[in-house]
């Protein structure tokens, strides 16, 4: 046969042969052996991916959810836990040491920046956060005892897309290992493993699970050596992922490619009636020309999913506040990624070392769902239209 295409992976990998369609949940711990020589074999069983052992080390729900992501991403393998920061965790973690260098990117996703200052710095990790613009120039600052380069494209809040091509070929065959967040885009716009980098890394809470309803993580490994590290790293720390949110996250899987062109579809839409209000004084977006390194987001990307940033023209708290309170189809809440509208205040200046964003105004994040756009666009018209009063 052919080599699947993306819609196809995601409507057949991890399917059993026979049976029902969808896996039933399976909740267990202790998995059971009839005989002394079936124990040992499974013991002796070196190959994780199809592992059965213990509940933590080869769940039927996780084995189904792990190959479809490594199909996706074309990876060796996948390691599952519990969120979204988990996973990143446990892959800074496993290549990190006392007296290791890291480079993280200043756009990082808040919560990652903190858990480097306050869980890895303290350890003896260095922790040095780098310009998302920088591409090859990378090199310059790789030292001896570099462990990992983190890399997060488009960029949280701001959205700078990075090249990442660029980034892993200048430190390949170095020793680092480059590892990324890939939330935004899910394999299905974006597949950064076959551009160089080590470990693609998802919040499968978001898009992939795809109704706010579910926490789970996950990272694809390319090669077999960074699996049996990264999935080691994760048996000896106790991490995994549950099988009602494994199930779910499979489900929600299905139906990722349709979602995520309707999301970009409704997203534009409403960037394009955004771009004419007098109101918005730019938006955020990869798709958008004057986002920094818009030509790597057009080169790599295969779309843009429905979350983006919109910096108003007005300084004022209070005009922010009208503008939020009293929108109907955008409810405040963190997070994104499910099927509704969401918006959250943003401070864009707050959680940055290494480069500043000087743009003055009020910002918010806005995640676009599956509404209709002509309702978001009329939701957000009554918005502005507080702001006068």
């Amino acid at each position: 046969m052919t080599t699947k295409k993306t819609e196809t992976v995601i409507a057949h990998e991890g399917r059993p042969a026979e049976g029902p369609i969808n896996r039933p949940v399976t909740r267990g711990s202790t998995v059971s052996f009839r005989s002394l020589d079936a124990f040992e074999a499974e013991a002796a069983n070196t190959d994780l991916r199809n592992a059965s052992r213990y509940g933590r080390v080869g769940n039927p729900n996780s084995r189904d959810f792990e190959h479809v992501m490594a199909a996706l991403e074309g990876g060796y393998g996948t390691i599952t836990a519990c969120s979204g920061l988990a996973v990143i965790a446990c892959a800074l973690n496993a290549f990190a040491a006392p007296g290791a260098h890291i480079l993280v990117v200043d756009t990082v996703y808040g919560p990652v920046r903190r858990f480097c200052e306050k869980r890895l710095r303290p350890l003896g990790v260095d922790v040095e956060y780098y310009d998302p613009m920088i591409g090859a120039g990378i090199a310059k600052l790789v030292r001896q005892n570099t462990k990992i380069i983190y890399l997060e494209s488009p960029g949280s809040k701001t959205f700078e897309v990075q090249d990442v091509p660029a980034i892993a070929a200048a430190v390949k065959g170095k020793g680092v290992v480059t590892m990324i967040d890939n939330t935004w885009a899910t394999p299905v716009f974006f597949q950064p493993l076959p551009l160089g980098v080590d470990i693609s890394l998802h919040a499968i809470t978001k898009y992939i699970g795809g109704h706010s309803d579910l926490f789970l993580g996950a990272a694809v490994c390319a090669s077999k050596e960074h699996y049996y590290a990264l999935r080691n790293y994760a048996i000896e720390s106790g991490q995994c992922a549950g099988p009602d949110d494994l199930y779910m996250a499979l489900r929600g899987l299905r139906t990722l490619d349709v979602r995520l062109r309707r999301h970009e579809e409704n997203a534009r839409k409403v960037i394009d009636w955004l771009k004419t209000r007098a109101e918005v004084k730019r938006i955020l977006y990869p798709a958008l020309a004057d986002c920094p390194g818009h030509q790597h987001w057009k080169r790599d990307f295969k779309g843009a999913s429905g979350l983006f940033s919109v910096i108003l023209k007005t300084k004022s708290k209070d005009d922010l506040k009208k503008f939020i309170d009293g929108l109907e189809y955008f409810p405040l809440g963190y997070s994104w990624g499910g099927y509704e509208s969401l918006i959250v205040p943003l401070h864009l200046d707050g959680e940055r070392s290494a480069t500043k964003f000087a743009e003055e105004g009020q910002a918010v994040r806005l995640h676009i769902g599956l509404e209709n756009p002509d309702d978001l666009i009329a939701d957000l018209a009554a918005g502005f239209e507080r702001m006068k009063s």
